[in-house]
């Protein structure tokens, strides 16, 4: 027996037009009482412009403008950035309160293009989705990349790195000029960390990683709108795609060179039973090969020995290699650059402080036989100190920056999944609520007895006034090797010679930031004048 068919149901034209217009009506009406009920529960936010979002709003520096808008909105807001919904963290308390409760589900990190394309596909840890695969990478830079042990070994190498440095500024100062300290600085912060990453690559290698590693730095922190907004996807209006392309493949290909010079040492190095590098790969003044000796281990010879590792519960490829030495050099070299920069800048305009911090390292280091070191560090408190204040008014990252993967609550409001955290770091070393004034330069905070004593760079408990390198699961593994290395560049300045301001009526530095890139750095070079404190002046190895 068949079944029986409905009858059709005929309906006028007209009706037809009626019912797709109430259709239609009754779906927006729907779409804007949900919008409406989801907007109730969001943070606060300033009136927006359709596509944009909130992209009209933001003035470079990001931080100062967030902390504008947190003055009218409160310390967590929403934004939205073209098609990308964003909160913003602007307090201590609201910080906490993320990191501690919801550390897990605001794990991930906002991969933009072009940092997709110099991460391998999020290779290396910095872009990588919390994952398995993430947890073994971080575990393996905590451990043994970044470890403790590892920066100290390989201290030699960053200490051989300091003396082109001192020896540019004495002939700066010989020849009666102003010393261009900003860019001394970033010379010798890509040196020092590439011969860190593979000690014995050849000095060609080195000298053109330097500019590649400032252009990389400098795109991967780049503005690019195809992020924000969908309709400018594919058209690369700024240009910074194709340049991108260019500079991953002559940085990819400089990789590759490194990684198989390392490859070929290694080799070399099992014939004869030990490891053996080649001293710069230069002849010595007579013309003869330069000689092998026994040397530590370097980041590369880590990585590569994890990748050669069958018993890893994660197989290191040798994308993730680029990947991983993509990541060490590019946060590794401007920031701390940056940091040293700004630390001698707040000296030079407080001269009490440069004067407490001179006579300190003076003490400890007698005589003029010898620079200081890494290794006096435990013995200059106040040094220290000015370094934290530095970390607190100026941090390398000034933003950090998180993506929820789940739907969290913060003080009441919802958070929804795949929204861009940001955490303004900047602001909540600057918070009055925390400090006392905030704005100005003061060592004696975190010295015995002053309000910050006995806060470290990254919070633990309740500290979170206090978070240079951010924190939970996406704190910056390089904390240690950042307290070794920025600290003691600076004193190396400060007792080599009295610093001047080159130009200007006031005799102060200009102390303007910025508005370009991810590390928050000086926007105008530091332009100083040497001269000479120690005669003669001593060797720095």
């Amino acid at each position: 027996m068949e079944t029986e068919q409905p009858l059709p149901i005929l309906l006028s034209a007209d009706s037809v037009a009626v019912l797709a217009v109430g259709t239609l009506l009754a779906l927006a009406l729907n779409h804007l009482v949900s919008s409406w009920r989801s907007a109730r529960r969001l943070p606060p936010s300033p009136p927006g412009l359709p596509v944009i979002g909130h992209l009209h709003l933001l003035r470079p520096p990001a931080h100062r403008t967030f902390h504008e808008l947190a003055g009218k909105l409160g310390p967590l807001m929403h934004i939205r950035l073209g098609s990308t919904h964003c909160v913003v963290a602007g307090s201590a308390d609201v910080a906490r309160e993320l990191i501690h409760r919801h550390d897990a589900a605001i794990s991930g990190r906002p991969v933009t293009a072009l940092a997709r394309l110099f991460s391998y596909s999020s290779a290396g840890f910095a872009f990588t989705p919390y994952s398995p695969r993430w947890r073994f990478l971080r575990r393996l830079c905590v451990s043994e990349v970044l470890s403790p042990r590892t920066v100290e070994q390989l201290r030699p190498v960053r200490r051989a790195a300091l003396a082109p440095l001192l020896r540019a500024v004495l002939a700066a100062s010989e020849r009666g000029e102003a010393a261009d300290v900003t860019g001394e600085l970033v010379r010798f912060a890509n040196a020092s960390i590439i011969r860190m990453v593979a000690s014995d690559a050849p000095g060609s290698v080195a000298d053109e990683a330097q500019g590649l590693v400032k252009a990389v730095t400098e795109l991967i922190g780049a503005f690019n709108v195809e992020d924000y907004v969908p309709l400018c996807r594919g058209w690369d209006l700024q240009g910074l795609r194709s340049t991108a392309a260019g500079v991953h493949r002559r940085f990819d290909a400089l990789l590759e060179q490194m990684i198989r010079h390392k490859e070929e040492a290694r080799e070399r190095g099992r014939s004869c039973g030990a490891i053996y590098e080649l001293e710069h790969e230069q002849e010595d003044e007579k013309g003869s090969a330069p000689a092998t000796r026994k040397r530590n281990k370097d980041l590369l010879d880590i990585l590569l020995e994890k990748a050669e590792d069958e018993a890893a519960e994660v197989k290191l490829t040798r994308e993730n290699i680029k990947a991983f030495i993509t990541d060490v050099v590019t946060a590794g070299s401007d920031s701390s650059a940056a940091t040293v920069e700004w630390m001698l800048a707040e000296l030079v305009n407080h001269p009490e402080v440069m004067r407490k911090v001179r006579e300190e390292i003076d003490a400890v280091v007698t005589g003029d036989c010898r620079i200081v070191g890494e290794a006096d560090l435990p013995r200059l408190p106040y040094l220290q100190a000015a370094f934290k204040e530095t970390l607190r008014l100026h941090p390398g990252a000034p933003i950090a920056h998180r993506v929820s993967t789940a739907e969290i609550s913060v003080r009441g409001f919802m958070v929804p999944p795949r929204t861009a955290v940001f955490i303004n770091v900047w602001a909540i070393g600057r918070d009055p609520a925390f400090w006392e004034d905030p704005t100005a330069f003061r060592p004696e905070r975190f010295m015995p007895g002053g309000a910050a004593a006995g806060l470290e760079p990254q919070p633990r408990g309740h500290h979170f006034q206090f978070m240079p390198f951010g924190g939970g699961r996406r704190g910056c593994p390089g904390v240690g090797l950042a307290q070794q290395s920025v600290p003691a560049v600076l004193a190396a300045l400060v007792q080599c010679f009295d610093w001047a301001v080159a130009d200007g009526e006031t005799g102060l530095v200009d102390m303007e930031e910025s508005d370009v890139g991810l590390v928050c750095a000086r926007k105008h070079p530091l332009l100083l004048r040497p001269t000479p404190r120690l005669n003669p002046f001593p060797s720095v190895v």
